[in-house]
């Protein structure tokens, strides 16, 4: 899952569903944090393996980044849920891509790890986002 290959989207994205996602995510996030009984966090710092994964789910795209950061890329446009995200401003290159960094085996296990958490996630989202869109119509 994790690496240069473009994944299909399940929906196109945009920056209203970026927004809707980001809100979604950003609440997911501090249930995460309310079940491990830390504190609620302020912004989506320490989220990026998730959010990226989360991404890549729903709106398909590459997942890129380094040890620091990762991140999406839709159709050549950098996609980042953490993009604000206190520790995302603090790394002096956040879009840098090192492809070998996710060929290591440890790396793998990890996002394989945060991707049965983030599965449920995604499907929720699409669900909950259905439902917002036919209620436009």
């Amino acid at each position: 899952m994790v690496n240069d290959t473009d994944i299909s989207p399940k929906l196109a994205y945009s920056y209203e569903r970026f927004a809707l996602a980001k809100a979604f995510f950003f609440r997911k996030w501090c249930e995460l944090a309310s079940e491990r009984k830390i504190n609620p966090p302020d912004d989506l710092s320490g989220a990026c393996k998730y959010g990226s994964l989360f991404v890549n789910l729903v709106f398909g795209g590459s997942i890129c980044g380094h040890y620091e950061h990762q991140y999406n890329v839709i159709d050549g446009r950098i996609v980042d849920l953490s993009h604000d995200a206190l520790d995302v401003g603090r790394i002096s290159a956040p879009y840098l891509h090192e492809p070998d960094f996710f060929a290591i085996p440890e790396k793998q296990a990890a996002s394989a790890a945060c991707l049965l958490r983030v599965e449920p996630w995604a499907a929720q989202f699409l669900l909950e986002l259905e439902v917002i869109e036919q209620a436009k119509h």
